[in-house]
């Protein structure tokens, strides 16, 4: 299968590197001293489970370069992803599928808008991976899992050979086919996760044993819920609780990538997680004060303060 990661961080850096090491033709398109040092050494992957080193992969930073490719794993951060979308187009074919697997609900809707709703795969991951340095990706934990499906339910034939691609790489994969209610189901735990580890900056350990931050990050999740289900998602109506449960039984020092980017001083994606709960809600009449608070609170730091 001919694969394009568009942004070759945490996410696409990590399942690129999966599927070119068993056999598949991938082309990771990434920039700067990441790009160069991929080009110069090898692109490097350190997990748990499985170290990988390729000395020689197919990288730039011109995707009109690499031409049409059977699948385009998107993995940009969210303020790229509209002039990412538009950098990607002559990397499509008539049945080229485009699978994002950034965080949020908004992606999607871009990359419709950008690229038209036939190339638009839904998809979801679960991985604790970033950039450990150029040309190298840390992947913390055992956890790496990819969900997608086309959005009309349908198994199609791209999504079925992008699934045995993985699939014959290792990597634990899942056809889904109600993918827009996988992604919404993630979409509770990540806003609240997010939004909590950020405002609060602790990991979130600390915020679900502490009585108040606990009933805090169960409104974040309980607004989105409501959104979703006046979206016509069918997201059930306690679906907040059982987020509260599943929090409880996962490690207390996990964190959120949006709480890593503010310790850095990077950009924040709170525009398109909690920011964008409460654009939805605006115009669907449901309340959303916490994931207000959130998105004004964080705003300040939204743009970052790197120099």
């Amino acid at each position: 299968m001919r694969i394009a990661v568009m942004g070759t961080g945490g996410v696409g850096g990590y399942f690129g590197a999966r599927l070119a090491q068993s056999g598949h033709d991938v082309s990771f398109i990434a920039r700067g001293r990441h790009l160069e040092a991929i080009r110069t050494n090898e692109l490097r992957v350190e997990s748990a489970s499985g170290d990988i080193h390729l000395p020689e992969v197919d990288a730039t930073d011109d995707p009109a370069s690499v031409g049409p490719v059977d699948l385009v794993l998107f993995g940009v951060k969210l303020w790229d992803t509209e002039a990412s979308a538009e950098l990607i187009k002559p990397m499509l074919g008539e049945q080229t599928g485009v699978v994002s697997f950034q965080n949020g609900v908004v992606k999607d809707d871009i990359l419709r808008r950008v690229l038209g709703a036939e190339h638009v795969i839904g998809g979801v991951c679960y991985i604790a991976a970033t950039i450990a340095g150029p040309g190298v990706i840390r992947h913390t934990g055992t956890l790496q899992k990819l969900v997608f499906g086309e959005y009309d339910g349908a198994t199609s034939k791209r999504v079925q050979a992008f699934h045995d691609a993985c699939a014959d790489s290792g990597i634990d994969v899942e056809i889904s086919n109600r993918i827009e209610q996988t992604i919404w189901e993630k979409f509770v735990f990540l806003v609240g996760l997010s939004g909590t580890t950020s405002t609060a900056r602790v990991a979130i350990g600390p915020i679900r044993t502490d009585p108040r931050s606990r009933e805090f990050l169960h409104d974040v999740m309980a607004e989105v819920v409501e959104v979703a289900r006046a979206q016509g998602v069918p997201l059930p109506e306690d679906y907040a609780d059982d987020r509260l449960i599943f929090t409880d039984g996962v490690p207390a020092a996990m964190t959120s990538s949006m709480h890593q980017d503010l310790e850095r001083g990077n950009r924040l994606e709170v525009r398109w997680l909690s920011g964008d709960v409460v654009e939805r809600g605006k115009a669907l009449g449901v309340a959303t004060p916490c994931n207000r608070a959130i998105t004004d609170i964080l705003s300040v730091h939204s743009e970052g303060h790197q120099t």
